[in-house]
């Protein structure tokens, strides 16, 4: 009777409404599409994430998103799902839930839209706790009560946001798989203050005020090679328990840019696209890609998994070694790479010549979400590298 009702559950074909509880007063909603059984499209603003990992077990559901570890299992009952979002390696779970043939993402209420935030914002988070404290940049366009953007920071943008704005309040969400950010904000004129959560496990207030000339830090000047290095030293595990390094023969006499990115990161994951198209399809013999990759997963061989995953699914060639496993600490990613003045954020792009000399360490990535920033970043990337193979 089990194996037959296994095959009969299914999920509704439609658009759903879905809500994580990242606060006792706050949900984080997104909307998917089940297009069949076992497939369904979540949707954050222009970003559309294909999910064809969905597994029934009795009345229980679980959605499995590509390449990040975290997934969602529910009950299913009735046109709802009631169950939680998880993530082993971090021992995080947030409650979930869902329902059928609502498209709607947030729920407007009030006499409309009396703000619009179009524009830049010149944002400061946890600005009371220095500690905790960073800058950043927000990018919104809104259209009546629908916004979209993002916030970039000097190690990543906050992914594809997209809400509401409802009287002179605004709500931007994302869910990707991995990450699930909540942007909740009272606006009155040109100033901004809020709250961001990333699921249930942080929060932190921010305040942000209109200003379309601010730009944030170069991110080629962040991060640096301490003073009597030139070079990159490291030596770490491949798939196969093989010691790769940079003296190795596939490296010498080659433009080298060497990764620095976890599995796990969404930031990573655009630029590993980026990397993995440009290296698939490269001109020139003479450049060679490496990633570092620093996981948070418990266990070497679960932190391999990930990795393989990771080159299944976007189709990466180039070598990814394990530099470190059980967390995802940057300090403790900085004593991997000691002659770095600090690794700020993951990822990070270190720019390697013929000689073995580092030419640039680019912190951060501007992915798709940023726009013309993300179009700036791939023509720097392309005249930069094309200048190394060119000496």
């Amino acid at each position: 009777m089990s194996c037959q009702y296994d095959e009969q559950i299914a999920l509704e074909k439609g658009v759903w409404r879905a809500e994580l509880q990242v606060a006792n007063d706050e949900v984080l909603p997104f909307n998917f599409e089940v297009t069949s059984r076992e497939a369904l499209k979540i949707f954050n603003a222009d970003e559309v994430i294909l999910v064809n990992d969905i597994t029934y077990l009795n009345d229980t559901v679980v959605i499995k998103t590509p390449v990040f570890e975290g997934y969602i299992e529910a009950i299913l009952k009735d046109g709802t799902l009631k169950g939680h979002f998880i993530k082993e390696s971090l021992d995080r779970v947030v409650p979930f839930s869902a329902n059928a043939n609502d498209e709607n993402r947030f729920i407007v209420f009030g006499d409309g839209a009396n703000q619009d935030i179009s524009g830049n914002w010149e944002a400061v988070f946890s600005p009371d706790v220095e500690e905790d404290r960073y800058i950043a940049k927000g990018v919104f366009k809104q259209n009546g009560n629908k916004v979209t953007g993002t916030f970039r920071t000097t190690t990543g943008d906050y992914r594809y946001l997209e809400g509401a704005m409802y009287d002179n309040k605004i709500k931007l969400s994302t869910f990707d798989g991995a990450h699930a950010f909540l942007f909740t904000a009272e606006v009155k004129g040109d100033n901004m203050t809020g709250t961001f959560y990333s699921g249930n496990h942080w929060k932190e207030p921010f305040i942000a005020k209109r200003n379309d000339d601010y730009e944030l830090p170069d991110a080629n000047n962040l991060t640096f090679l301490k003073d009597g290095y030139k070079t990159l030293e490291f030596a770490f595990p491949d798939a196969g328990g093989n010691i790769v390094s940079l003296s190795d023969d596939q490296f010498k006499d080659k433009v080298v840019v060497v990764q620095v990115m976890g599995s796990w990161c969404p930031n990573c994951l655009d630029e590993s696209k980026y990397y993995a198209e440009y290296y698939n399809t490269r001109s020139s013999d003479d450049i060679e890609f490496i990633a570092l990759a620093f996981e948070y997963a418990k266990t070497k061989e679960k932190a391999f998994n990930s990795i393989k995953r990771l080159k299944d699914d976007i189709g990466i060639k180039y070598p990814i070694l394990l530099a470190q496993y059980g967390t995802s600490s940057k300090q403790k990613a900085q004593e991997k790479l000691p002659m770095l003045n600090h690794v700020l954020s993951y990822p990070t792009s270190i720019f390697i010549d013929k000689q073995g000399e580092v030419r640039k360490i680019h912190t951060g990535f501007n992915g798709p979400a940023t726009g013309d920033k993300f179009t700036e970043f791939k023509n720097e990337f392309t005249s930069f590298v094309e200048g190394l193979l060119n000496e």
